[in-house]
């Protein structure tokens, strides 16, 4: 028969010892991250952060003026359509000071803060010098004109054909 020693196993490292388990040291030379590199990544990442941030913010403001352009000349095209269908003169109206336009549905709309907005259109058309007209009618033609979106250095012209009351959006960034 085998006989066993007395002790305690260290299950850690397998050893059989009669005292309390050993505790291992690592090398002294491994060492963690000092203090200053700590706060030059976590600069680094801020700096980035704010990179990005300001990135997106400039895309969202473009992407919001895009889109108001957008439904300006659907409602441009939507005044152009009634003219048509219901064989009669339809107007688009734009308030300048008050930054905002009607069309056909006689419905208010607001445009974004930050945008400047300016009509050339034909003097008949001029009732007073915040409000401008663009009259579209029966067989498609219009008096014509152009309204501008301005924000900063970027410029967004919405333009009405008065021979064929075609609505186009031409953004001043994407041909220059």
């Amino acid at each position: 028969m085998k006989r066993r020693k007395s002790g305690i196993v260290n299950r850690q490292s397998g050893a059989l010892h009669g005292g309390a388990p050993r505790l291992a040291f690592h090398d002294s030379r491994q060492r963690g991250f000092t203090l200053l590199e700590m706060l030059s990544v976590i600069i680094l990442i801020g700096i980035a952060a704010a990179a990005v941030s300001i990135s997106v913010a400039h895309g969202l403001a473009s992407a919001r003026i895009n889109a108001a352009a957008g439904e300006l000349a659907a409602s441009l095209r939507t005044t152009r359509t009634q003219a048509i269908v219901k064989g009669q003169q339809s107007v688009f109206e734009v308030d300048t000071r008050g930054e905002l336009y009607r069309g056909v549905d006689k419905r208010d709309v607001k445009l974004p803060k930050g945008l400047e907005l300016s009509v050339t259109s034909a003097a008949s058309d001029q009732s007073r010098s915040e409000i401008a007209r663009i009259r579209f009618f029966p067989d498609g033609s219009s008096t014509g004109g152009r309204i501008t979106l301005r924000s900063g250095q970027r410029e967004w012209h919405v333009n009405v054909s008065w021979l064929t009351g075609a609505v186009t959006i031409f953004d001043t960034a994407k041909h220059s």
